[in-house]
């Protein structure tokens, strides 16, 4: 009885303000005494029943809500609008006031979602209006609340559309979440969405990415059993899986099918197999297939690829060649063209002939990139001119390009390979203070220009000065120093450094305690490597088969007595049963 109440007096509500709508005297809803009334569910149902004899009424009474001083519509008024426009089929307004919304209210909630969606029951309305939804936040980068939308789509039935699907699946490619999209395209297969051509590019470009050839395949198979026929976009991508996976022949392949299904190879097509031809090394067959190119249009990709492949083939002559042809033919080379050329001249020595081309790229107003920067850099310290090599980085800081990890550890390499370490450990210090992580590489050279100078002392204290400095000093640091301590024998060192670890609370990992056993163990202090095999065996730290590869490529010139330690840790019981199948497949293999 009290529902019934309630419903009575919310109609009769409805029935005033449509009526003051009808008549046109608006500025009443200003007056506190009729204003007090209205709600803004009154207000969104009148506008509902007026919108469908008098759209334009409503329209215009929502446009002049709009207009008063210090009013806001509530998110109901303006999904009613929203809801109306779409319905009289005005839908770049209703896309645009949707969009608008959109960046005010958090729509992608799911109760916010349920009681805007339950407010109105037309479920054509509704799917246009959650499609749209979900497009706005996948070209927003927020492909969480896009999936967030879909899935209340899916839960009520409403039917999203195609391009909102591509829409929102080619978000999830972009943003790198491969299983998540297969996951949601399983989903939308489920509630009876077809893919068209262009759901089917978007999959296919997923596969490229993450080099998936059968699933690439299988999606080509999906795609013929279900007559759609692929596009020249569809075996672009699929040749440029091939080529970058090094299956030419199935490239080659993929190029004859097209062709013989009336699709015309375009530039992208020859770029990638010609890529294919270079990778390999294959410059004959580059260069003629080059040559065959008729129905496209040759651009700075297709040189450039070439002028990469001559430089990786060891012909710079050829190289500079080429890039004169393109230059006669109005195709001037880019940065990533120079960087090609500059590329090989440093790992020649020729920094003489780099600087050259260094100064042509300026005269020709082809801006340096890090990678141009890097390689000058890197080429430096291979021949140990470090005063350049600070040169260039001081450059290009003052061109606002920020030195990278490469950077930063082509100069500790450089600084060790001149016997600086002073320099190098400086080098260390400032890529640690401005956020990256040096590598193992990065501590091992340092580990190891210390040892070629006889100065164990140094690199034992430099847990110490890390400290001092306000670093934080972690595993992975001290990981690198006690291999490249064991590596070369200073397992007294190396014992220091695993004290002063266990001292700082550090816990060491698996790599650590078999290093250090293995280096016990090499030397004949079984009792000392059996102690730590025994210590990880009390803290769980297995083996894994990331661990022995890495292990058994620092000591590959050693395979009697590496076999004999392994077994001596299979005993132990510090392998898994899984990891030791998966080791036995990997003998097999070599």
């Amino acid at each position: 009885m009290a529902n019934l109440v309630r419903a009575n007096a919310n109609n009769e509500k409805v029935k005033a303000v449509a009526a003051v709508v009808l008549k046109g005297h608006w500025d009443n809803f200003l007056k506190p005494k009729t204003g007090s009334f209205v709600t803004s569910t009154a207000i969104s149902q009148a506008l509902l029943h007026i919108s469908q004899y008098y759209f334009s009424l409503s329209w215009s009474f929502f446009q002049w809500a709009e207009s008063v001083p210090n009013y806001k519509h509530s998110l109901q008024f303006s999904w009613t609008m929203i809801y109306i426009l779409t319905k009289q089929k005005h839908f770049k307004i209703a896309q645009a006031m949707l969009q608008k919304v959109a960046v005010r209210d958090f729509l992608s909630s799911p109760t916010v979602l349920n009681a805007l969606v339950s407010s109105n029951l037309n479920n054509d309305v509704n799917s246009h209006l959650l499609s749209w939804l979900v497009i706005f936040y996948a070209n927003s980068k927020l492909p969480h609340d896009a999936i967030q939308v879909f899935e209340h789509m899916r839960v009520c039935k409403l039917m999203p559309h195609a391009h909102a699907c591509t829409t929102l699946l080619n978000s999830l490619v972009k943003d790198g979440l491969t299983d998540t999209l297969w996951k949601i395209y399983k989903k939308m297969q489920k509630i009876g969405v077809v893919p068209n051509i262009y759901i089917y590019n978007v999959l296919m470009h997923a596969c490229c990415k993450s080099g998936d050839v059968e699933r690439a395949e299988d999606l080509l198979r999906e795609m013929e059993f279900k007559a759609t026929f692929p596009d020249l976009y569809t075996y672009n991508t699929l040749i440029s899986l091939y080529c970058k996976k090094g299956m030419h022949y199935e490239a080659l392949c993929v190029q004859d099918r097209m062709e013989r299904a009336g699709v015309r190879p375009d530039i992208v097509t020859y770029n990638s197999l010609i890529y294919s031809y270079c990778r390999e090394g294959r410059m004959r067959e580059a260069i003629r297939l080059f040559k065959e190119i008729k129905d496209a249009t040759i651009n700075l990709v297709t040189y450039t690829t070439l002028i990469d492949g001559y430089c990786r083939a060891n012909n710079i002559t050829e190289a500079l060649r080429l890039r004169d042809v393109m230059e006669a033919k109005g195709l001037y080379p880019g940065v990533v063209t120079y960087n090609s050329i500059l590329r090989k001249l440093c790992e020649q020595g020729q920094m003489k002939d780099a600087n050259i081309l260094l100064n042509e790229m300026n005269e020709k107003k082809v801006v340096p990139d890090n990678v141009t920067c890097n390689t000058l850099i890197n080429g430096y310290c291979k021949i140990g001119d470090m005063k350049s090599a600070l040169k260039v980085k001081y450059k290009m800081l003052e061109s606002g390009l920020k030195p990278d990890r490469f950077t930063y550890n082509a100069m500790i390499h450089g600084f060790c390979k001149v016997k600086d370490t002073d320099g190098a450990k400086e080098v260390l210090f400032d890529m640690v203070r401005i956020g990256l992580s040096p590598s193992y590489c990065s501590y091992s050279w340092l580990v190891d220009a210390y040892c070629h100078l006889n100065n164990e002392v140094a690199v034992v204290s430099l847990p110490d000065e890390f400290t001092r400095r306000g670093y934080l000093v972690d595993v992975s640091f001290y990981r690198a120093i006690i291999r490249g301590l064991c590596k070369r024998g200073k397992i007294d060192g190396a014992e220091k450094v695993f004290q002063i670890m266990q001292t700082k609370g550090v816990r060491g990992d698996s790599l650590i305690y078999a290093t250090l056993a293995y280096a016990y163990f090499k030397v004949g202090k079984f009792d000392a490597a059996s102690y730590l095999l025994d210590d990880m065996y009390r803290r769980r730290l297995m083996i894994t088969l990331k661990t022995y590869k890495s292990f058994n490529a620092s000591y590959s010139d050693e395979n009697t007595l590496i076999d004999m330690f392994w077994s001596n840790v299979m005993q132990r019981g510090l392998i898994s049963r899984t990891v030791y199948d998966d080791i036995q497949q990997l003998k097999m293999v070599y």
